[in-house]
């Protein structure tokens, strides 16, 4: 356990920014999955590549992956 005021605040930070990262990892991979499916709708696809952007633009993920992920499901059926 840190001692430093500082450290302490740090610890705080990422314990929530953790958890934070963790859900709208899932919920991108979740609507990625959805996209991807033989049964994608356009509101689907649409849906997917919003978070894309969003995540990308937050440096959840790269910018160059969610470039690759949102041409792969403009490509898919």
């Amino acid at each position: 356990m840190p001692r430093i005021a500082s450290a302490k605040k740090n610890m705080r930070k990422t314990k929530a920014a953790t958890a934070r990262n963790r859900s709208q990892r899932a919920a991108l991979r979740t609507a990625l999955k959805t996209a991807k499916s033989t049964e994608s709708t356009p509101a689907a696809k649409k849906k997917a590549t919003q978070l894309l952007d969003r995540a990308a633009r937050k440096g959840l993920i790269h910018r160059n992956t969610a470039a690759r992920q949102k041409s792969a499901i403009a490509k898919s059926k």
